[in-house]
């Protein structure tokens, strides 16, 4: 059974993994057996220290993803560094909170691109490399529990996320019978950067925990399962699939 579950001999690109659930996804792909490709704008030092520490090979490609522009040059960049491309993360993504009677262009523009267009495109070009390699492959978007909820104050947050359900489930229904599973994983509230304004307010974090059958903030470490398990061969037969990590959040 723990053949099913082995990474070994795979290569990943996971973007944002710099800090936060990128860098817990990296890290757990990593234990599995995956050499990684990080994706971002500056240099996760300390995922690739992760990484190295459990034996698979690091690679770091600098880009700033609130383009597209520089979607074929990560590829290009990952199967130089590791022969191939077996699984993408879409996991870098961004926010921005006012009321949405005074949510501005300029935020709704830079949470679709960086949170929606980009992980189409970039799952577009990993794509169309694992069909070169004749070898099918994974693709993992990174949802959230707003693809189920409107949540308030992040209109393009919760636009963007919705957005990545949809894509997911319609890249499963083109690509599954080429070999590619595209599934997501939706976290619930987790201990990040992006969730740092919900934390500090006293009010919104008893409310928030309140909620939480787990009684507790999620951490970066607890996606890890999800995502060895979509990436594997044991989620061979799984297409289309929005997962919650959420600590029961939309059970309650």
């Amino acid at each position: 059974m723990s053949a099913l579950f082995s990474l070994k001999g795979r290569a990943a690109i996971v973007t944002g993994a710099n800090t936060g659930l990128g860098q817990g996804l990296a890290v757990a792909l990593a234990q599995a057996g995956a050499d990684i490709a990080a994706v971002g704008r500056t240099p996760p030092t300390e995922t690739e220290a992760a990484v190295r520490e459990v034996g698979a090979r690091f690679t770091f490609i600098q880009a700033d993803l609130g383009t597209n522009a520089p979607v074929g040059e990560v590829v290009a960049k990952a199967v130089e560094a590791h022969g191939r491309v077996d699984i993408l993360v879409n996991n870098a993504g961004t926010i921005r909170r006012a009321d949405a009677l005074e949510f501005s262009e300029a935020d709704w523009d830079l949470v679709l691109d960086v949170n929606l267009k980009t992980p189409f495109f970039l799952a577009q070009a990993a794509a169309r490399q694992m069909l070169a390699q004749g070898t099918g492959g994974k693709i993992i978007n990174i949802a959230s529990m707003l693809s189920f909820q409107g949540g308030i104050r992040v209109a393009s947050y919760t636009a963007s996320k919705s957005g990545i359900a949809g894509l997911t489930k319609l890249l499963a229904n083109e690509w599954a019978a080429k070999g590619i599973n595209v599934n997501a994983i939706a976290p619930g509230y987790f201990e990040t950067n992006n969730t740092e304004a919900l934390r500090q307010d006293q009010q919104r974090n008893r409310d928030i925990l309140a909620r939480i059958p787990a009684g507790r903030w999620g951490v970066p470490a607890d996606l890890g399962g999800a995502a060895v398990f979509l990436a594997s061969d044991a989620a061979a037969y799984v297409h289309g699939a929005v997962i919650p990590v959420d600590g029961g959040w939309l059970a309650r």
